[in-house]
């Protein structure tokens, strides 16, 4: 099986190329779960951004299994939202490694609401648990099905390896999110992040950047090295022609890629000090 872990590496590896430059944050969660489906040994898979419980939460489709989780109604999908058994066992503080239903409940598995509503309507009978890392609602993240067998240890581990990859593309959906909120006054904010030949990971960079980061703070943010920071600041500076980060986000804003800060409230527009008034200094 080792050249097959070779292989799902590989594809890990090119799935965050891929996600690292899919400038439209909606694509990037039905991207990871059409891939993890088949590298995880899967047949269908769900993921979830939010709390979930029995009555809310969002239930994201890999795009396989739009047709057949579509056919379950409210009652089944409350089951599905319950995550058992692994929202008790992430609760309870046992880590966030991907784990099975079979291991984790073994014969109540089998016995359980959950499995009953997965066998009589999907005719699917395992379970694995992929979470984020580092995350506080217990099962964030995806829920991977098949039939038959349960997911073998070398399946396990492709999935703990995705768990990195899950993260990151998480943290930059957020961003992506962020960015288009804080730029949606600005006259066409993708085009010009288009005209400037800026990646959507250089387009998080620059919004962190203007919160005034540093490299290391950046890198924490996003999960990768400050060196990995540094390069992709290089590369901001060189496309918008700057040298420092103050002109860099000075630049950046004039140019609509990220949000200016509100004007102080005793400025009119031009920067002019209205009549009588003072700076900070009393002046």
């Amino acid at each position: 099986m080792l050249h097959g872990l070779d292989r799902a590496y590989e594809r890990l590896t090119e799935l965050a190329v891929a996600a690292l430059h899919e400038r439209e944050p909606d694509r990037l969660w039905p991207l990871l779960a059409d891939a993890l489906t088949g590298l995880c040994g899967g047949e269908t898979l769900i993921y979830k951004l939010d709390d979930w419980s029995e009555g809310k939460g969002t239930l994201g489709l890999a795009p396989a299994a739009a047709v057949e989780l579509g056919r379950l109604d409210d009652e089944a999908l409350s089951v599905l939202r319950s995550g058992y058994p692994f929202a008790h066992h992430y609760a309870a503080g046992l880590g966030r490694s991907p784990v099975t239903a079979r291991r984790i409940a073994d014969r109540a598995w089998s016995a359980s609401e959950t499995a009953r509503v997965l066998g009589n309507a999907l005719d699917l009978d395992q379970v694995l648990a992929l979470p984020l890392p580092g995350t506080v609602a217990p099962i964030t993240g995806c829920l991977v099905y098949r039939s038959g067998a349960d997911f073998t240890d070398d399946q396990v581990r492709i999935a703990e390896r995705a768990q990195p990859l899950l993260a990151a593309v998480e943290q930059q959906r957020q961003l992506l999110e962020q960015w288009r909120r804080l730029s949606a006054a600005a006259d066409a904010p993708e085009e010009r992040a288009a005209d400037c030949a800026l990646t959507p990971r250089e387009l998080t960079v620059l919004l962190l950047l203007t919160d005034a980061l540093t490299a290391d703070a950046i890198g924490r943010r996003l999960g990768i090295s400050a060196r990995t920071v540094h390069k992709h600041i290089e590369n901001i500076y060189r496309k918008l022609g700057t040298r420092d980060r103050l002109g860099t986000v000075l630049h950046a804003q004039r140019l609509g890629l990220v949000p200016a800060p509100d004007r102080p409230p005793d400025r009119p527009p031009g920067g002019r000090r209205r009549a009588g008034g003072g700076d900070h200094n009393g002046r």
